[in-house]
């Protein structure tokens, strides 16, 4: 007889299904997000979700590692951002709002590498077990005693001097030390490891072919017996990618590609009828934070590429733009947020991510924080991507030829610097002569000039922020510069070649600002800020001390109330101040520590020294310690034949970061195949030497044989390209 209820294996089989389903409208559900204000759900496209978390709001804790604390910095500094989240704060407080006064240099050293005109100087220091480990932009690697500033030793890569395809100054900005190891991405793109103890390379492996357009600027992420990093070259039609190396051996462990190809998943987000993908950008300039909890790593991905031209590649161009959470074992996809749909400005988030927990509406949330180039931060909850702070998706101007996103997300909230040009700004900042259209952020160009805040300076670029969870607040570095795109004829793709699409220029003779913000990591509105007549190109230090550090562009480091933004302490140094500072502890004493070596695109100073300061360091004036590499060979003075080869040589070493190759499509400087200073070899002669505007004096980096090589060049060879 048979029975009339249901077998086992029938029940275990329903249960499964029932299960599956329930999962499966989980995922489906998951892309509204409710206000901030209370209003009704806002639709929201801009999240993908592929893992779910548990019915706790949160997902298994990852098997890749057993000790999944995240620890804020104290007496080392043993990451690019100071630990697994990149919050960049220290919980040293010897150091105080009360005591600063007395903080003064204890030691500095100078590492005789790095301060030509071409290279900037953008390194994190990392201090292991008293040891401090530093890159200069010449990519030579120092380990330091942190104490002294004595050097331990010294290596030197060969990287290819003939290197055309940097786009934004010859840099790097940082090491990774893990397992017995130093690990670096040199910029002709290969990853290395260095024996932490004497320097002897251990290991090396291509990432990349430089020739093709890549190269590695940003410091790489030792975690859990892994190494990894990001490509750069979005302005050369690379297509992006992070990698994981095995950190004993230098092999490829995964890949995951920042643009998918068409049988990916969100390969529809690229044209199906032509290859577009296949050149479409996605660099990575930062080093990603990690959860060891979730065992996610988090990544910001830089600009589609061509970076103006958005006609031959319809859709919202995925996962350019955009914050990505990949599975830190195998390079699986999680979730992304994109924070600029098809990308037509070159406003690609190139601050590292930094990771957070915050009580907020009466729970503990997983947060997570990315500045970007818009001049707003994108607050998220790590664990799905979605938004912590209100963001939502609004409709934007349209241009078809562009063929521009119908709408771009918008955080609730404020923005840290302008976003938009006013008849007033006009009347304030620009000159008589300014012709053209003037628009606001998303506004689309094509054949006649349009004037745009923020400027592809940014908003916030690399330079890193913090996090403090004293105070609950973010410290972002802003922009606030002009720029004027407009369309040019459509160049072809050719491998290893500028592909920007469109003409950026700087607005001559306009101003350029910077700002210092404090931002509530629980409403995303503006605590302080701190103005300045410069852009904020430096990277920020926030300690247990209620303090927050900063560089300036002229060589001071400037310490702020946490709190309240006031200023109460600065020194200054003698080149551009352009890196982040950190803080370390040996035998009882709290150490700041800060890489001065000027930098290329934001034309300040240059130099070669690690400044390091304690409370009542007794360092005489003019004390500097040589850390150089023993053995290196020193410059010899010999003479200069003026020729177009040299001239060229000059310019690729001084000018081409900022004016661009062929004096065209730079970040900075004006584009020299239009000007008429560039059309008078003695006016671009006085340029040089004096400067004016934005652009610094050369008179004391170059010599007047090297002078005389860029301004005939310039006159002779770039100046006519304006007229063909």
């Amino acid at each position: 007889m048979r029975s009339r209820g249901l077998s086992v294996s029938a029940l275990i089989f329903i249960g499964s299904l029932s299960i599956f389903v329930a999962f499966f409208m989980v995922f489906l559900v998951v892309n509204f997000e409710k206000s901030d204000d209370g209003n009704d759900e806002v639709p929201y496209a801009s999240i993908t979700v592929k893992e779910e978390p548990d019915k706790e709001g949160q997902v298994e804790p990852s098997p890749s590692n057993d000790d999944a604390i995240v620890n804020y910095a104290s007496t080392e500094w043993t990451t690019h951002g100071g630990d697994y989240y990149n919050r960049r704060y220290s919980m040293l407080n010897q150091i105080t709002t009360e005591n600063i006064v007395d903080l003064k240099p204890t030691w500095v050293s100078s590492l005789g590498s790095g301060a030509e005109n071409k290279y900037s100087g953008e390194a994190t220091p990392i201090v292991v077990e008293g040891i401090m480990y530093i890159a200069t932009g010449a990519n030579d690697i120092f380990a330091i005693d942190a104490k002294t500033g004595e050097q331990i030793w010294a290596y030197t890569p060969e990287i290819p001097q003939e290197m055309d395809t940097v786009c934004c100054g010859w840099t790097t900005r940082g090491v990774a030390v893990g397992d017995g190891k130093v690990y670096a991405g040199l910029l002709d793109a290969r990853l290395i490891a260095l024996d932490q103890k004497t320097g002897e390379l251990l290991w090396e492996t291509t990432v990349a072919e430089w020739e093709e357009g890549y190269t590695v600027t940003s410091a790489p992420l030792y975690y859990n017996g892994k190494v990894y990093t990001g490509v750069a070259g979005g302005e050369y039609g690379i297509r992006g990618r992070v990698m994981a190396y095995d950190s004993d051996l230098g092999s490829e462990v995964w890949r995951f590609y920042t643009i998918p190809g068409p049988a990916d998943e969100h390969g529809d987000t690229w044209p199906s009828d032509n290859d577009a993908w296949l050149t479409g950008g996605g660099p990575v300039w930062n080093t990603p934070a990690v959860d060891p909890e979730l065992g996610y790593i988090y990544f910001a991905t830089g600009n589609t590429a061509p970076d103006l031209d958005g006609s031959n590649r319809e859709g919202d161009n995925l996962y350019a733009n955009s914050v990505v959470a990949v599975n830190a074992e195998n390079g699986e996809y999680v979730w992304h947020f994109q924070e600029v749909h098809h990308d037509i400005w070159d406003m690609d988030p190139a601050n590292p991510v930094i990771l957070f927990d915050v009580e907020k509406d009466g729970e503990m949330r997983k947060g997570l924080g990315q500045a970007g180039k818009t001049g707003w931060i994108y607050f998220l909850d790590r664990i799905d991507g979605t938004p912590l702070v209100g963001i939502e998706e609004k409709p934007v101007p349209q241009d078809e030829r562009q063929k521009t996103a119908a709408t771009q997300p918008f955080p609730v909230g404020d923005a840290f610097v302008p976003q938009g040009v006013t008849e007033e700004d006009i009347e304030r900042d620009l000159v008589n002569t300014f012709e053209g259209e003037i628009g606001d952020i998303f506004t689309p160009f094509w054949d006649v000039p349009v004037t745009l805040k923020p400027s592809p300076q940014g908003g916030a670029n690399w330079p890193p922020s913090a996090y403090n969870p004293d105070t609950e607040l973010f410290y972002v570095l802003g922009n606030d510069t002009y720029v004027a795109l407009s369309k040019e004829d459509e160049a072809a793709y050719e491998e290893g070649s500028m592909y920007i699409g469109s003409i950026m220029a700087p607005v001559s003779n306009a101003p350029q600002r910077g700002t210092i913000t404090a931002m509530d990591v629980k409403t995303n509105k503006i605590v302080w800020q701190v103005d300045w007549d410069a852009i904020a190109y430096s990277g920020v230090l926030t300690t247990a001390g209620n303090l927050v550090f900063v560089g300036h562009n002229d060589g001071r480091l400037i310490a702020f109330d946490a709190k309240t933004g006031e200023q109460v302490w600065e020194y200054m140094m003698n080149a551009g101040a352009n890196a982040p500072s950190v803080t370390y502890e040996i035998d009882g004493e709290q150490y700041i520590s800060i890489y001065v070596a000027g930098n290329a695109l934001a034309g300040t100073k240059h130099g070669d020294k690690v400044y390091t300061f304690k409370l009542g360091g007794a360092l005489q004036e003019g004390q500097v310690i040589d850390a150089s590499a023993k053995g290196k060979a020193t410059k010899v003075e010999t003479e200069v034949t003026v020729s177009v080869d040299t001239g060229l040589t000059s310019y690729k070493n001084s000018c081409i970061a900022c004016h661009g190759d062929q004096g065209a499509n730079g970040h900075n400087g004006p584009n020299l195949q239009n000007s008429t200073v560039a059309e008078n070899k003695e006016e671009v002669i006085d340029r040089i030497i004096n400067g004016k505007g934005a652009m610094p004096s050369f008179k004391d980096t170059l010599t007047a044989e090297e002078i005389d090589a860029i301004a005939e060049y310039v006159a002779t060879v770039i100046s006519p390209l304006g007229d063909k």
